[in-house]
């Protein structure tokens, strides 16, 4: 997992740029599978594949600073709705995932599971 804890506002905006286009899935419920999505960013907003509104970039400041704050505190942010964007964070949550901002099950089951 990637040290985001000391990344500006910016430097996560410059990130998800760097990132943009790239083939995403949202997590799925239950036996519905995930939607593929990608993003583009324009100006302040993230502009989502699969949605017809944007996410702006206040909104990803804030789900970025819930992710950080549970990944301190809990070791893991437990599925999107923890972000506390509705609308914006199953979207959010694979792309924070994939990028090392936070994981989904703690660090210390990762390493287990990767070495099982």
């Amino acid at each position: 997992m990637g040290n985001y804890s000391k990344i500006d506002d910016g430097g996560l905006w410059q990130l998800l740029i760097d990132h943009q286009n790239e083939a995403y899935t949202t997590s799925g419920r239950g036996s519905r599978p995930g939607i593929p999505f990608t993003y583009a960013i324009r100006g302040g907003e993230m502009f989502v594949s699969a949605k017809e509104k944007s996410i702006t970039k206040a909104t990803v400041m804030t789900a970025y600073r819930n992710a950080l704050a549970l990944q301190a505190a809990e070791g893991c942010v437990k599925g999107p709705k923890r972000l506390g964007v509705p609308g914006a964070a199953s979207y959010l949550y694979p792309v924070f995932i994939r990028l090392g901002i936070c994981t989904a099950l703690p660090v210390a089951m990762l390493s287990t599971v990767n070495e099982g």
